[in-house]
């Protein structure tokens, strides 16, 4: 299924574009895979300042794009009332790490809820260390543990100030979801009332969306002057957690809280599943939005450091400072280098910030 862009969303294609490829993968002197995929740089006018691959391509959002969902509790009053210093943990897909668990179980209690209300699931947290402490210490994972309970406490705060049953709020008939889903529609400009939809890994809804609009929608959480003043409020605010706390957005060694540690909050970037990665850039009003075609999650974040290079956002220093996340390296069981995950080819963009 296909989704026409936004009447205010111009692409600068006239014709749908091939896929290039944008990540290589080398062993010793060959490269040995490749990665393509499409990426939009959008400004909140609906201007496209570059792109490369598919821009109308229609994907599910991931928790990419959770700041966009995080703008529901904030904007209703109930971050306020609920968590005014928990909006980035609601924007976070974080690693269970110890200090990551204990927010989400004390944000709970102050709602007079418990792990078990949370309807994510449960797994290992994704930090291996956090993951081998719980087991050595005779625990097991709980549904706190998951990367996406902070966005679920964040939905159940929101069902709590509006008064409305906290059961089922993953459903997409719950008024959470029609909530979420009335803001994904203002921000990307689009009806979704017949998008393609499934479930994502945490169990809410997902809906089809092109990537040029998902850009649009960074591009206006970055520069929301065209919202009424309580979305303008709102994604200010979900912008400044982020690039406050970093840390809690993913956690240690992590890509997106590598790259806004690095930024010094000039830009806030989001990670999702199956290759898709976002950012908006507050200063110059832009929103971004990959997808990596095969869904390797290994290519997002070394096209995302490329992009933002490319495009000036990053100057050389801190560019330098993000080597391991913008060429990785590839080590085997021993321990050595056998080789690189790196940009390919010569991406189309111009230097917007010199």
């Amino acid at each position: 299924m296909s989704f026409p862009m936004s009447a205010r969303m111009r692409s600068v294609a006239t014709s749908p574009s091939p896929v290039p490829v944008v990540v290589e993968v080398s062993r010793g002197g060959m490269v040995e895979s490749r990665h393509r995929g499409s990426v939009v740089v959008a400004t909140a006018d609906g201007r496209v300042l570059g792109s490369c691959g598919d821009v109308d391509l229609a994907i599910y959002g991931r928790s990419a794009i959770k700041p966009l969902q995080a703008l529901a509790m904030v904007e209703s009053g109930a971050a306020d009332r609920y968590g005014h210093d928990r909006v980035a943990l609601a924007c976070a897909s974080h690693g269970g790490e110890r200090r990551h668990v204990s927010l989400v179980r004390d944000w709970l209690a102050d709602l007079g809820l418990a792990p078990g209300d949370l309807e994510c699931g449960a797994h290992l947290p994704s930090h291996e260390p956090s993951a081998c402490a719980l087991l050595r210490g005779g625990g097991s994972a709980g549904p706190e543990h998951n990367n996406c309970s902070g966005k679920h406490t964040g939905f159940l705060a929101l069902a709590r100030h509006m008064g409305c049953d906290v059961r089922g709020y993953v459903e997409l008939g719950h008024p959470v979801q029609q909530a979420v889903l009335g803001i994904l529609e203002e921000m990307t400009g689009l009806d979704l009332s017949d998008a393609a939809r499934g479930r994502d890994g945490c169990g809410i809804p997902v809906l089809a969306m092109p990537l040029g609009n998902i850009a649009l929608a960074m591009a206006r959480l970055a520069d929301p002057a065209d919202q009424p003043e309580r979305r303008q409020r709102a994604a200010r605010r979900v912008v400044s957690a982020m690039a406050s706390e970093p840390w809690l957005v993913a956690g240690s060694g992590r890509s997106c809280t590598r790259i806004m540690s690095a930024a010094r909050g000039r830009i806030v970037v989001k990670t999702g599943a199956e290759g898709v990665y976002c950012a908006a850039a507050p200063d110059h009003g832009i929103g971004i939005a990959l997808k990596i075609e095969d869904g390797n999650g290994r290519a997002g974040g070394v096209l995302m450091v490329e992009v933002l290079h490319r495009l000036g956002l990053l100057d050389d220093a801190t560019r330098s400072a993000l080597d391991d996340v913008a060429a990785p390296a590839v080590h085997n069981r021993r321990g050595e280098v056998t080789g690189h995950v790196r940009p390919a080819g010569d991406l189309p963009f111009r230097r917007l910030v010199d």
